[in-house]
């Protein structure tokens, strides 16, 4: 069997510190964690439904820094679809995405061939230098879809991957597994384990 039709691959980008993990885990997990700890490159694992077949939603959480540019290309070369993440408490973490979003495009051509995600993440903090407006305008400018999310509240995460899936126009993907949520398979799910490091 091709191994395009046994998983679906979303990688996530964004700066340092802007809740990348904490994304990934709240979907993957329902747990959040209140420390950082900079990640290299995470992947998780998740049953979805791929055109009807029971598949693998495969979710690489990848480093804040820009260290490492081949890892970068890698990741791009061989996602699907991409969730790129800024907090809405720093500017500077929104422009920093501008590069990636570039080179998705030029690796992977036009939103038709890679669904992307625009997030703008921590949306429970007071503290903001982004309003819902400035993603939206960006998000219009790039052609991508945009959502706001708060990986502490739980806020449009779950809404968050299934809006990146609804996107992908190649193959139906979606969280749901044979009518049930693909949640209610996590623990079973766990026994394999989830994440790998790199």
């Amino acid at each position: 069997m091709p191994e395009q039709s046994s998983d679906y691959r979303v990688v996530v980008f964004g700066a340092a510190g802007v809740g990348k993990s904490s994304l990934v885990q709240r979907f993957v997990r329902g747990t959040f964690r209140d420390t950082y700890i900079p990640t290299v490159e995470d992947t998780y694992r998740q049953v979805i439904s791929c055109d009807r077949n029971v598949c693998t939603l495969q979710i690489t959480d990848t480093t804040g820094s820009h260290q490492f540019p081949a890892m970068q290309r890698l990741s791009i070369s061989k996602g699907h679809a991409f969730i790129l993440v800024y907090s809405v408490t720093s500017r500077q973490s929104l422009a920093e995405l501008q590069p990636i979003y570039q080179q998705i495009r030029h690796i992977k051509g036009d939103a038709q061939t890679a669904p992307i995600m625009l997030v703008g993440n921590k949306s429970d903090e007071t503290q903001r230098e982004l309003q819902a407006g400035d993603g939206e305008a960006l998000a219009a400018q790039w052609g991508c879809s945009f959502m706001e999310t708060s990986a502490k509240m739980n806020y449009n995460v779950q809404e968050l991957f299934q809006e990146l899936l609804n996107l992908e126009k190649r193959r139906t993907v979606t969280l749901q597994v044979d009518g049930k949520k693909a949640r209610r398979l996590k623990s079973s799910d766990r026994l394999k384990g989830k994440c790998s490091l790199m």
